[in-house]
């Protein structure tokens, strides 16, 4: 137990750098302002599912879509907002409204840091940027 000092020392040290992101972000760090989307211009006035829902939870409902229609080939979706029945299709359901990806999908998908796999399987969209 001789070098007990040294191992609180040490231990003090890892600490203070372990946490120092938070402490440099709580006393000299800005949040960046959330981007603003643009909405759909082709006259749509609802989504698949509310709005709430799908702020935070489009990427499950996408996963639950692409499971859907490669595993077992269903391809209509029911929306429990209006009882409304949708093609499962990233390409010509979501992208018929919200056309312009650089817009709408980039500026949050940016923002956050994530790299969603989508463009992996489809076709990304050219014109409409």
């Amino acid at each position: 137990m001789y070098d007990a000092g040294k191992i609180i020392v040490g231990l003090l040290v890892f600490v203070a750098l372990a946490t120092s992101p938070l402490w440099f972000n709580a006393l000299f760090g800005e949040s960046p302002a959330a981007p603003e989307l643009k909405l759909p211009t082709n006259g749509s006035t609802e989504c698949v599912e509310a709005r709430d829902f799908m702020v935070a939870n489009h990427m499950d409902l996408l996963n639950q879509w692409r499971d859907a229609v490669v595993r077992t080939g269903t391809r209509d979706y029911v929306s429990t907002l209006n009882n409304k029945t949708y093609d499962m299709s990233l390409s010509r359901t979501c992208m018929d409204c919200h056309s312009n990806k650089t817009e709408f999908c980039d500026a949050c998908h940016t923002y956050l840091a994530v790299s969603p796999y989508c463009w992996d399987c489809h076709v990304e969209p050219k014109g409409a940027d």
